[in-house]
């Protein structure tokens, strides 16, 4: 596939992904909770494979919503789904979940594309030339509706940032995109699914992205397990990455 083709295809799996995730809500009007929550992870991992099947025979795959192997680790071209990324928004009936689609080639994150809360809004990391301008103000920190962990609060009072609270992590990501948060800090534990094409789309956008310890966020890789990231508006680097390291060693001592 060409450069265009793959985007157009990435695009496409977002948006059907996104819809079903909106039609299934909308037929079980009774259901919530745990149930819903599978319902739309398997429902919208049901239409990713199936389309991946169709239009992408030979690539391999790892989503979050089905069995790994080894295939993808010598093939040049792997997408790297999560067919309902912020279940406990989604199970809600909040809009702030996301359908992640990335596609890494031989051994490189090429594209992303996220669909933000249904299918009227995807971001593909081809089409973006930029990413809001700051709006001034306090630097405000992207975080999960609950509880702040130790590291981003200390990393908050360091920058006397602003706590925005919001669900999914390709949200808060695509949050620092769209201009509604300058940062987003993450340490609890996440997987590649989890991170992939918002940070596809983040590095597009022309933001900072990294690892707490400031090395690069890597992809398809034989654990998939991904604990921590940093995106956040590239002017304000090097503030957040001292601070990062200040916390860290905060909590080591």
């Amino acid at each position: 596939m060409t450069d265009a083709e793959d985007a157009r295809l990435a695009r496409e799996l977002a948006t059907a992904a996104a819809r079903r995730l909106l039609e299934i809500r909308a037929e079980n009007p009774g259901v919530e909770g745990k149930a819903l929550k599978d319902l739309g992870d398997q429902g919208a991992q049901a239409v990713l494979a199936a389309r991946l099947a169709e239009l992408a025979p030979g690539d391999a795959v790892l989503s979050e919503e089905a069995a790994d192997s080894e295939v993808r680790l010598n093939a040049d071209r792997v997408w790297i789904i999560d067919p309902l990324d912020g279940t406990r928004e989604y199970s809600e009936g909040r809009d702030d979940w996301a359908v992640h689609i990335a596609l890494v080639v031989k051994g490189e994150l090429a594209l992303g594309a996220v669909a933000l809360g249904g299918p009227d809004e995807v971001l593909v990391s081809s089409e973006l030339d930029g990413h809001a301008p700051a709006r001034g103000g306090r630097v405000r920190i992207a975080v999960s509706r609950s509880r702040a962990p130790e590291l981003v609060q200390s990393v908050s009072a360091s920058l006397d940032a602003e706590l925005v609270p919001m669900g999914s992590a390709g949200v808060k990501i695509c949050s620092v995109v769209r201009g509604e948060a300058d940062a987003y800090v993450h340490g609890g534990g996440q997987y590649e699914w989890d991170s992939a094409a918002p940070v596809a789309v983040a590095r597009a956008a022309g933001l900072y992205t990294s690892r707490l310890d400031g090395s690069e966020l890597v992809y398809n890789q034989p654990n998939p397990y991904l604990p921590d990231l940093v995106v956040c508006r590239p002017e304000l680097r090097d503030e957040v990455m001292t601070s990062i390291r200040a916390a860290l060693a905060s909590q080591a001592d």
